[in-house]
């Protein structure tokens, strides 16, 4: 049996999902306060979760403790956050796991900042950079809600100037113009690590892949993630009536060694070789 403790963050999730959902830290002798009613905080300590409890009006939620996707849609935001559906593959292909050192770019209001500091753990460490002090105060203000604040290290820098880190294990760059800083990104990974990128337009997809491919990143895959909801009703299952479908293009590559070849005029070429078709697709390809 899983019980409460002072300290635990929360959620509070009524019968009508979308209006009657909270979150907060659990604290003794406060209360929490809404238009249905109040609950004291002691009153919830010692729960077991999953426990159906009661406002002093009567109302009813059901006590839970928070998903990962819940914290990120309960965060306070000036700007857009990365969707909870990329930000799953993103840790995936970027391979985010304990104790990594992970950097990020474009602070934001802290989405992604917070999910990479729970999945590296206490013994990783992410850094975010930003130009804006007052995203980063809103991002910080977001991580210690959570209790992720000291696991992350906040720069406010133009990262025109470069990074202070030579050796991160991953990058990720949340940036209107990435393809502008490839080159510092470069320098900022160890040998093989993973550069990931989000934009909403193909054209800057097609510029930061010029960019990737001049300053060594090997193994690029462009993509982006789609995802559709069903209505929960055995009788009628069925899509439901909106989907969350683009949201931006995903791109990853990996920093790697290899010096490019100098360019030979097309008169040199012997007469065996053949030049390949770009566009024909290559045997070894699967879906």
């Amino acid at each position: 049996m899983t019980v409460t403790r002072a300290g635990d963050i929360i959620q509070l999730v009524g019968r009508d999902r979308k209006r009657q959902t909270f979150i907060f830290r659990l604290a003794p002798g406060e209360k929490f306060h809404t238009h249905f009613g109040m609950i004291e905080h002691d009153a919830l300590i010692g729960l077991e979760l999953g426990t159906e409890i009661a406002t002093h009006k009567g109302h009813g939620f059901y006590l839970l403790e928070p998903s990962t996707d819940d914290l990120i849609r309960d965060l306070r935001r000036n700007s857009q956050i990365i969707y909870p559906k990329d930000i799953g593959y993103i840790l995936m292909k970027m391979a985010i796991a304990p104790g990594k050192t992970v950097v990020e770019s474009g602070t934001g209001s802290g989405g992604l900042t917070t999910v990479l500091a729970q999945m590296v753990g206490p013994q990783g460490r992410v850094i975010s950079y930003d130009v804006r002090a007052d995203m980063q105060a809103l991002a910080r203000k977001n991580l210690e809600r959570v209790g992720l604040a000291e696991r992350v290290t906040f720069k406010l820098r133009d990262i025109a100037e470069g990074y202070d880190e030579t050796d991160a294990d991953a990058l990720f760059l949340d940036v209107p113009n990435p393809w502008d800083y490839a080159a510092q990104v470069r320098r900022a990974l160890k040998g093989g690590g993973f550069f990931g990128n989000i934009v909403p337009t193909a054209n800057q997809v097609s510029r930061l892949l010029e960019a990737l491919q001049r300053n060594r990143f090997d193994f690029l895959e462009v993509c982006e993630v789609l995802i559709r909801y069903y209505k929960v009703v055995p009788e009628r299952l069925r899509p439901t009536d909106r989907m969350v479908a683009h949201t931006g293009y995903l791109t990853f590559g990996r920093a790697v060694h290899w010096k490019a070849p100098e360019p030979r005029d097309a008169a040199d070429a012997g007469p065996d070789e053949v030049a390949a078709d770009e566009d024909a697709p290559e045997s070894d390809d699967f879906i």
